[in-house]
């Protein structure tokens, strides 16, 4: 076990604090503000320059150590999910319906824990800048703190992610170059019919008919358009009409989770997604409404900051815990939009046999936390010599 990991594990205790913390009281994309609070009140306290409400919630904690000219970045999300936690934890969450249940408290606290070990032993020659983004969940955190100037206030010149990942091995860190986790347009479609008694239905235009056709019509965009060999996806993961069974509904609400993994595909479905609800919402007579959400951006590793980071994590926790190439994605992250600004990467770690993120029943191994702070730490120290 090398020197950086084991000061992790002896300063576990802490480091379980902070997560646990985190996990008891999760907040909402874009709601984060005690947990954006707690995480600059740590890091100021270590002597961090820290600049709060970046992007509306973000914290950005600068340190800088000699005369290095060198700046990097280093990326942890802190948002939870709307999802009821089905788990029996001593740190359960307190909040009905919301929950951490993709391990981004776990992130979070790795971060802080490296944060904490490079302000006390300032073992590197530069600037680390420690990036806590809000609103991963929603795809709006990466693009609010870009907007408002992450990279021309905080200048760096390459930025790491990295997120837990259920299914990979235990405590070994996956390193992947090129596309790695696909783009996601989440859209809503609304069909307008026309409500009517049930047992009229011909006085009315019925929108669960047409949202019925439509949801089916839909699952032929990838079947039948993108290439075998690519891969894209497209979920309905919500139908939304009527309250009663003898009523035809007024209107029906259709919320899509559309993934792509190249720029053509995606323009390709999304412009099919449009032509086929048109189409439809005509041929059963509804007026119909289509709300874009933001825009999606396949997430791509720089290969050289990749394959660095890979040498970096073998060397520091021995071949047999480092992996490359590592395994892709159809989920997304909004990292990606990080990656269009600045060259870096963004590893997995492997969180074990456990159910997958966005679960109820997910759960953040506790043993990995001194893995990733460890890399974090490793990280930096090697590419701020």
């Amino acid at each position: 076990m090398n020197k950086i990991l084991e000061a992790m594990q002896a300063n576990r205790s802490q480091i379980e604090e902070w997560f646990e913390h985190m996990h008891r009281n999760p907040e909402l994309s874009m709601q984060e503000e005690k947990t954006a609070e707690y995480i600059a009140g740590l890091v100021r306290g270590w002597g961090y320059d820290v600049a709060t409400g970046v992007g509306k919630y973000g914290v950005v904690a600068s340190l800088t150590v000699g005369d290095g000219n060198k700046a990097i970045g280093l990326r942890a999300d802190f948002d939870a999910l709307p999802i009821q936690e089905d788990n029996d934890l001593p740190y359960k969450s307190t909040v009905p319906g919301v929950a951490h249940l993709c391990g981004h408290d776990g992130h979070t606290a790795m971060l802080l824990a490296a944060g904490e070990y490079l302000a006390r032993t300032k073992n590197f020659n530069g600037t680390v800048r420690l990036i806590f983004q809000p609103a991963e969940e929603t795809m709006e955190g990466g693009p609010a703190m870009i907007q408002d100037g992450l990279f021309e206030r905080f200048p760096v010149d390459a930025v790491y992610g990295l997120h837990n990942m259920p299914g990979l091995e235990l405590g070994k860190l996956y390193f992947t170059d090129g596309p790695v986790m696909a783009a996601v347009d989440n859209w809503e479609i609304e069909l307008i019919g026309k409500g009517s008694h049930g047992a009229m239905p011909e006085l009315g235009i019925d929108p669960i008919v047409a949202g019925s056709s439509l949801v089916m019509a839909l699952q032929s965009i990838v079947a039948r358009n993108v290439a075998p060999a690519s891969s894209a996806v497209v979920t309905v993961g919500a139908f939304q009409a009527g309250e009663a069974p003898n009523v035809v509904a007024n209107s029906a609400v259709l919320r899509l989770s559309i993934r792509t993994t190249t720029d053509a595909d995606r323009k390709m479905v999304l412009e099919r997604v449009r032509t086929l609800t048109k189409g439809i919402a005509e041929a059963y007579g509804c007026k119909y409404e289509i709300r874009e959400g933001v825009p999606g951006a396949v997430l791509v590793n720089d290969q050289e900051r990749t394959l660095e980071a890979y040498e970096i994590a073998k060397a520091a926790f021995g071949e047999e815990n480092a992996v490359y190439p590592g395994p892709t994605y159809l989920g997304s992250e909004d990292f990606a939009f990080m990656l269009q600004q600045r060259p870096g990467t963004y590893c997995f770690l492997g969180n074990g046999d456990t159910p997958m993120v966005h679960h109820p029943r997910h759960v953040f191994n506790k043993d990995i936390l001194p893995v990733g702070a460890a890399y974090w730490v490793a990280l930096t120290e090697s590419l701020l010599k």
